[in-house]
């Protein structure tokens, strides 16, 4: 898998080509024009990608690949309060994005999720966790041989949570991937199934897994 990172503070980049390496083959530059035309030029399977750029933005360097029909998929970093660039970006077309500052561990998990969902990587069949297990196939959740009956939305949150396990998923990051942008529903739903899978859960113990970080977000852990 070739991964190219675009990035321009360059102690972050460092930090993040040396997680990457681990797992990817990666490429890397620190300015908007330059990454316009390695992106033209190269094949990659994903793309990394800082929204503030100097000569060429994030958002016009996504808008420039789908007007070229570069379908790669791309995972946005973006300052936390530069709500509207989130919403543009998805607009034109990114696949995710990451809110500065993060874990690696968490922009690798996301990386994985991203080539998994485009057919990039062979998808797994199951998620694990102590005695909980989900069927990622049959959208079945088990704990032990007892199976706990969950709807589609609230499988995708468990599933979601269980991903990003000891990583802060925001509440705007919970709903753009389970809901999407797009929805009529208010972000609040997002507290409603939380609520609602921490009662699924709570007959096993695991709903003490689902913690709350106070006006920010959700993390599941078992610390």
């Amino acid at each position: 898998m070739k991964v190219l990172v675009v990035e321009d503070n360059i102690k972050l980049l460092k930090s993040i080509l040396d997680e990457l390496n681990n797992h990817f083959e990666t490429e890397s530059c620190s300015d908007g024009e330059e990454a316009l035309y390695m992106i033209e030029q190269n094949i990659y399977d994903l793309i990394v990608l800082d929204l503030m750029l100097p000569n060429l933005s994030g958002i016009e360097i996504l808008k420039c690949m789908r007007e070229k029909f570069i379908d790669t998929p791309v995972l946005i970093l973006t300052a936390k309060e530069s709500l509207n660039d989130k919403v543009k970006a998805f607009e034109i077309g990114a696949n995710d994005y990451l809110t500065k500052p993060f874990y690696m561990e968490e922009l690798v998990a996301r990386i994985y999720a991203i080539l998994r969902t485009n057919g990039k990587m062979q998808a797994r069949n199951s998620i694990d966790f102590k005695d909980l297990h989900l069927d990622l196939n049959k959208r079945r959740v088990f704990v032990k041989d007892e199976e706990i009956e969950l709807q589609n939305k609230q499988f995708n949150l468990l599933e979601y949570l269980l991903l990003n396990k000891g990583s802060i998923l925001l509440k705007e990051q919970i709903y753009d991937r389970i809901w999407g942008i797009d929805s009529d529903v208010t972000i609040e739903i997002v507290e409603v199934y939380i609520s609602h899978l921490r009662k699924k859960l709570s007959k096993y113990g695991y709903d003490k897994c689902i913690k709350t970080k106070r006006k920010v977000g959700y993390m599941f852990d078992d610390k």
